[in-house]
């Protein structure tokens, strides 16, 4: 039997974070069912295919009622609940490790342009997102921010870093802040090291010219690990939407589902 794409336990835990439905007065067709909604941006998210290619076998409704469940609820702020409901849940599971925590970047094409795109250096001046990722020890997303491809990766050190939310999930007060922070020679500057001192974390920041950086990638190597494992989502391996929300839309969904992953892990 296929394995459901929408399981019972993610469910679980989604349903209560989706806003009601709004009333229909007039009366109408009976809309597709949130649950139907979610395995059809799940699809699209997994499988990289367009709206328009979505089976309808698969009775999820059509594509572009899939994609405006997916546009509302992420102006409802469900995905980024859903990251952090995660995050809870991990740590009351004891599967975050806020010891040491790794940031980086990684720039993808932006076929269509549009809101946070930029040219990027690394491929010809051609149209591209930059991905900004913070993470634990293990490789579980903390929080994400999106730019365009040109933009310096340490311009978003201190965005990133105050992203993270306080996570509770355990007794006593909630945290926020990691005790280290490594990250490579792109973050090598006087106010990432003072940023980082200021919320009392330690930097372990590779400096230009006098460290290779071999000794700091033991640890640093699990935020690649966290790249590979986005893009392996493949609508995020590729930007194909014009709209910033949208994609970062996917991009939280895709990190909430490698979070749930470790979850399910842990038991």
């Amino acid at each position: 039997m296929a394995k459901k794409i929408v399981s019972d336990e993610l469910w679980e835990i989604v349903e209560p974070l989706l806003p009601p439905e709004k009333p229909k007065p007039r009366g109408g067709r009976p809309p597709i069912s949130n649950r139907a909604a979610l395995t059809g941006i799940l699809f699209v998210l997994k499988a990289g295919i367009s709206w328009d290619m979505l089976p309808q076998e698969m009775g999820c409704g059509s594509g572009v009622t899939c994609w405006r469940r997916l546009r509302d609820w992420h102006e409802a702020g469900v995905w980024q609940r859903l990251h952090q409901v995660l995050l809870e849940h991990l740590r009351g599971a004891d599967r975050l490790d806020w010891d040491r925590a790794c940031m980086d970047s990684a720039s993808i094409k932006a076929k269509k342009r549009g809101a946070a795109t930029g040219p990027n250096p690394t491929d010809r001046g051609r149209p591209g997102t930059k991905r900004h990722l913070l993470t634990d020890r293990f490789g579980t997303p903390l929080a994400v921010r999106l730019t365009g491809a040109n933009t310096h990766d340490s311009v978003l050190l201190e965005d990133l870093l105050d992203a993270v939310h306080p996570v509770a999930g355990r007794r006593g007060r909630p945290r926020q802040r990691p005790r280290k922070l490594h990250a490579d020679k792109a973050y090598d500057a006087r106010r990432c090291r003072r940023a980082c001192r200021t919320r009392h974390i330690r930097p372990r920041i590779a400096r230009r010219g006098i460290e290779d950086g071999q000794r700091l990638g033991r640890h640093r190597w699990v935020v690649e690990r966290t790249f590979a494992w986005v893009e392996q989502m493949r609508r995020l391996a590729t930007r194909y939407e014009r709209r910033a929300d949208i994609h970062e839309a996917f991009t939280l969904l895709g990190c909430s589902m490698i979070c749930f992953k470790r979850l399910m892990r842990a038991f």
